[in-house]
């Protein structure tokens, strides 16, 4: 039992840790909360006080005893399409300016667990946590608290005027909510709740099935299986819809409980108040108090709906919290530092990596070894070599000997052990984010945004700090990886790169990533197997213009398990 509270309680926080980066600050929400009050005021006074006005001009008084009706009846008509439209554009600017915090944040979470410990997650599932679900908590200001907080200061308001007007007629109005509005909360709960849950789930087995027939559709034709896959996306699109059926149900009869407690509650707010009719209680007043439980239930109406939103959220905020608010394996390095504990400010004056300790290396690392999680044994072990500026160091080894591990050590993607020391002082002691400013790592397969040329190279290059690069920063270096007059020929630097850069070969691919590190100004670039999938003759010519492309200032790290061109002059490391 206890067990079983403690795992609930860390559920619950991580929940609230992930919400809590899905929320704007208070200063933001304040606009949207405010105006919404006033747009939802509005209705109801418009409702109560049209009801007024038109038993009153019945009576046939003098026109100036209705002028002021007629003129609050124009101005909430207008309050209320105003409000409402100033509420939108308050709430949503907030909401939209904070996802792009919230999406930042996911993301710098997710980083530290790529190198094994996302092992258990399906892409697909990985995939729709951090668009679908993250996108789905900002529902949580807008669909969830907003509309709770708004409703209830709303239909307080309403329940203290209907008591001014008459008292029974007031507690016919609460207890019309308070029975009407529960049956509605507990009839969406038993509908809808288990969909809610569901939902999550359905939609990443659609983003699954659809990745695995994009990603692997040669495969799939080659063995024709290309029917099936289609089968199975139309099966989990089918789960889908099933699931958003019943949810879009659910909400239709939590609306139809509603509209009933509204009429019911006007019917007995009109027996209640028959008696006081004349005597005390004027027509006017009868009419106005007796219409507004109609309008006093269509602001309350929001109260299911935003509970119903809450499942939804939590739903996605579970999700999210499963990939990027768990202990992280202790081979893994977090954000904070290793062991989970706040790293040293070990930074230069001005920020980001720290400043060289004069006389020392730029790099050095001593009985380096490094595993993957919940593996038995290192990947590597005993690693020993240092590099200056200018140096090149070669690491060779067959697949598997741990070379790819070997460059996520580098980065302080991966925990190591052994000595490892970045300008003279420990790097393990050292932010991850500012270790990864000195040392730069061109993946095998670097990742090409499905934009043009201009796009994919200047994020590199594109901060407070540092600058933007401009065009001419963009020709220099392409000229230098070698790249300039295909550039030229393909339409410059507005040339699309395709999906993935599906419309460029690797080599290109590898040139572009190189031109990224040399934007960035790292220190030490590590090429992580860049002639993979590139026949010999061309691999030993991209690899000699890779390295060329190198500034001479710069260490390179080289990790391959070919055999290099003899005019390759560097230190060899083999695994």
């Amino acid at each position: 039992m206890t067990r079983t509270e403690t795992a609930l309680e860390q559920r619950a926080r991580h929940r609230s840790s992930v919400l809590a980066r899905a929320l704007p600050s208070r200063a933001r929400r304040f606009p949207g909360i405010a105006l919404g009050v006033l747009a939802d005021a509005s209705i109801v006074g418009l409702l109560g006080l049209s009801m007024w006005l038109i038993v009153r001009a019945g009576e046939q008084p003098p026109i100036l005893h209705l002028t002021f009706a007629i003129v609050g009846v124009r101005a909430l008509a207008i309050g209320r399409a105003a409000f409402r439209y100033a509420e939108r554009l308050a709430s949503h600017d907030a909401a939209l300016a904070q996802l792009a915090v919230l999406r930042s944040r996911t993301f710098a979470a997710l980083v530290p667990r790529v190198p094994g410990g996302l092992e258990s997650q399906r892409r697909g599932e990985v995939l729709a946590a951090f668009v679908d679900d993250v996108d789905q908590l900002q529902d949580e200001a807008l669909r969830v608290r907003q509309p709770l907080l708004v409703s209830g200061i709303v239909t307080t308001l309403s329940l203290v005027v209907v008591a001014l007007i008459s008292v029974p007629a007031a507690l016919v109005l609460l207890g019309a909510l308070t029975l009407g509005g529960g049956a509605a909360i507990v009839l969406s709960r038993r509908i809808s709740g288990a969909q809610d849950r569901e939902v999550s789930a359905a939609r990443a087995a659609v983003v699954d099935a659809l990745l695995e027939r994009f990603a692997a559709g040669e495969v799939l034709t080659a063995f024709g299986a290309i029917e099936m896959q289609r089968e199975r996306i139309a099966a989990a699109e089918r789960r889908l819809s099933a699931v958003q059926l019943r949810r879009a149900r659910s909400a239709g009869l939590t609306a139809a409980v509603l509209g009933c407690a509204a009429g019911a509650a006007s019917l007995l707010a009109i027996l209640v108040m028959l008696p006081s009719l004349g005597d005390g209680l004027s027509a006017p007043l009868f009419a106005a108090a007796a219409v507004v439980p109609a309008a006093v239930f269509e602001v309350f109406a929001q109260v299911p709906a935003a509970l119903a939103a809450r499942r939804a959220v939590e739903a996605s905020a579970d999700r999210v919290a499963e990939l990027t608010e768990g202990d992280l394996p202790a081979e893994l390095v977090g954000e904070a530092g290793r062991d989970g504990a706040p790293a040293p400010a070990l930074a230069s004056a001005h920020g980001g990596a720290p400043d060289p300790v004069p006389g020392t290396p730029l790099l050095e690392v001593r009985g380096l070894a490094a595993r993957y999680p919940g593996a038995s044994r290192d990947a590597i072990s005993g690693v020993d070599f240092a590099l200056a500026p200018g140096d090149t160091l070669v690491v060779r080894g067959a697949s598997g000997a741990g070379k790819s591990t070997l460059a996520l050590a580098l980065v302080r993607f991966l925990e190591s052990r052994g000595e490892y020391r970045l300008r003279g002082l420990d790097a393990r002691a050292m932010d991850p984010d500012a270790v990864r400013e000195i040392v730069g790592l061109c993946e095998q397969r670097p990742y090409l945004f499905d934009s043009d040329l201009r796009q994919n190279l200047k994020f590199a290059r594109d901060s407070a700090e540092r600058g933007t690069a401009s065009d001419d920063d963009l020709w220099q270096v392409l000229d230098r990886v070698g790249l300039a007059d295909w550039a030229l020929e393909r339409g410059g630097l507005d040339a699309r790169l395709g999906a993935d850069g599906a419309w460029i070969s690797g080599g290109q691919a590898q040139r572009i990533a190189l031109a990224r590190a040399i934007l960035a100004d790292f220190p030490v670039v590590v090429l992580d197997e860049p002639t993979a999938g590139v026949d010999r003759e061309l691999a030993d010519r991209l690899v000699l213009d890779l390295l060329g492309a190198v500034p001479d200032d710069r260490a390179v790290v080289l990790i391959t398990h070919t055999e290099l061109p003899e005019r390759i002059s560097a230190r060899l490391v083999e695994l």
